[in-house]
């Protein structure tokens, strides 16, 4: 059996996922019947039937969801190495960074500083975009408040902290010292989520820093983020507070696990080096 191409597997994931052959060549921008063609080439070189093809749509067999999951997996270590070789072949090779903004525990001025081996870019995202540019090859390493789904990354933690609860100065639970997830029944999230449901990543809609505290001074919202966070941004119209229930927030240093980069392991070293210093001082800025 001869090696598949990417070719090959571009066409066979289009058709997967749209589960139709016309959707999927319009995706691809070509004509139908040579997709076609391609489709039973490839079903024809591997021995075994990846589609089952009635009139109204395309379904798969087990051996196609297989190639389905393995296909995805390496066109996205493809690109991802197309993407990463670009960047160091450039003329003045620099270090991806990606983060969530303001969520770096006040470290990030401190490791900018203290690292020089080769210029770094920021890569700045919302909440859970970073782990995705690791994999996809935008980013070479991340800063990531948490991390669920470790598959094919390397961390190191740098920071623990409790998780609190930001709202109104004026809301009557202000006066109390801790937040039971109970107490915010009836409040909603930036997501306009309920809040009692504790879903500690607050906001997946595209807001910045200054427009979720606007919404907690006005009462539209109220919003749970790491203690870090609330330390570095004390405001006059917001109170923070703790809410024991909640798990303590993490801060990691990742990156993927097959890199072999001497400048991500630099820049892990800095971190790690850097969050060893005392927390308060850190947070305080």
């Amino acid at each position: 059996m001869s090696d598949l191409e990417t070719r090959q597997l571009r066409y066979f994931v289009a058709v997967a996922e749209e589960r139709h052959f016309s959707r999927a060549a319009e995706r691809l921008g070509m004509a139908q019947p040579p997709l076609s063609r391609a489709i039973r080439d490839l079903e024809r070189q591997l021995g075994v039937q990846l589609l089952i093809r009635t009139t109204r749509q395309v379904a798969l067999t087990p051996a196609g969801e297989t190639l389905l999951a393995d296909a995805k997996v390496a066109l996205d270590a493809i690109g991802a190495a197309q993407r990463r070789a670009r960047r160091a072949g450039q003329e003045t090779p620099a270090l991806r960074l990606a983060l969530k903004a303001d969520y770096d525990g006040g470290l990030l001025p401190l490791i900018l500083d203290a690292y020089d081996v080769m210029p770094v870019e920021l890569l700045l995202g919302g909440y859970g975009e970073q782990v995705p540019a690791l994999r996809d090859g935008r980013a070479d390493v991340a800063l990531i408040p948490a991390l669920g789904d470790e598959d094919g990354l390397d961390s190191e933690l740098l920071l623990t902290g409790p998780s609190m609860v930001a709202l109104p100065a004026t809301d009557p639970l202000a006066a109390r010292t801790t937040i039971r997830l109970a107490d915010l029944a009836g409040r909603r999230l930036p997501d306009v989520s309920p809040a009692e449901r504790g879903r500690m990543a607050g906001s997946r809609r595209p807001l910045d820093l200054a427009q979720i505290f606007n919404l907690v001074e006005v009462g539209t919202a109220v919003w749970f983020l790491p203690e870090w966070v609330a330390l570095r941004y004390s405001r006059p119209g917001t109170a923070f507070r703790p809410v024991p229930e909640l798990e303590p927030v993490t801060l990691k240093v990742a990156w993927p696990a097959e890199s072999r980069s001497p400048a991500v392991a630099a820049f892990v070293r800095v971190a790690r080096r850097i969050a060893e210093a005392p927390q308060k001082q850190l947070l305080r800025g």
